[in-house]
């Protein structure tokens, strides 16, 4: 599985961005996947996730209420809606698919790896 970022770029805080992530190799209907970032000086964190068994999505609290997690799975593709973004939403966001159905919070739990697209968010 191959995986492609996109979307990502400069914005003002209170501003939204829309990433995608394109997979192919294979298709990732039933791989759980996942958005982690990686800001300045800081260990990569994990943002949202999507079950590749029932769709269900969750978020790491600091951007519940703010950001959502979808797929097309006819487009084998991953985004993340990102709304209202904040200067500490600033990061590397890197896309991640597990071959488990639920690949959870940790990045340990992932297989395959996009190359990371850059957010900045400006005062």
């Amino acid at each position: 599985v191959q995986l492609q970022a996109s979307g990502g770029g400069l914005v003002q805080a209170g501003g939204s961005l829309r990433l995608s992530c394109a997979a192919s190799g294979r298709t990732v209907r039933y791989y759980g996947m996942a958005w982690f970032r990686q800001g300045p000086g800081k260990e990569r964190e994990f943002a949202a996730g999507i079950s590749g068994d029932d769709g269900s999505k969750y978020y790491a609290d600091s951007v519940k209420g703010r950001f959502t997690i979808s797929k097309d799975n006819a487009k084998n593709t991953l985004y993340l809606q990102m709304n209202s973004l904040n200067p500490e939403d600033t990061s590397v966001y890197y896309c991640a698919a597990s071959r488990q159905r639920y690949g959870g919070t940790s990045s340990a739990d992932y297989d395959y790896w996009g190359q990371g697209t850059q957010v900045t968010v400006s005062s």
